[in-house]
């Protein structure tokens, strides 16, 4: 059963794109397998590990909010030491 616009939807290639994504992916088979395993996994990598692994540090060393903003502002904006050049204008 496939469904036609009458619309904006069939007049703009906007809206022309849309239904050509729309309409592939209703007669998808294994793709949509596909999608839900790559979902899942997305999950698993975001959601489970940042429990494990990315832990609440300025939350854990900091109490306010202001501390936490001089914290990062300083980290961001700290000048990094420069480091000699090596071979300038010399040869290759």
């Amino acid at each position: 059963m496939e469904q036609t616009y009458t619309g904006w939807l069939a007049t703009s290639p906007l809206g022309r794109i849309a239904d050509f994504y729309i309409q592939g992916f209703r007669r998808m088979t294994v793709g949509k397998t596909l999608w839900k395993v790559i979902f899942i996994k997305l999950i698993i990598m975001f959601g489970v590990l940042k429990l494990f692994f990315f832990q609440d540090f300025l939350g854990t060393r900091f109490s306010t909010d202001q501390q936490r903003a001089d914290y990062v502002l300083q980290q961001i904006t700290a000048a990094v030491p420069a480091q000699p050049a090596s071979n300038q204008g010399g040869e290759l």
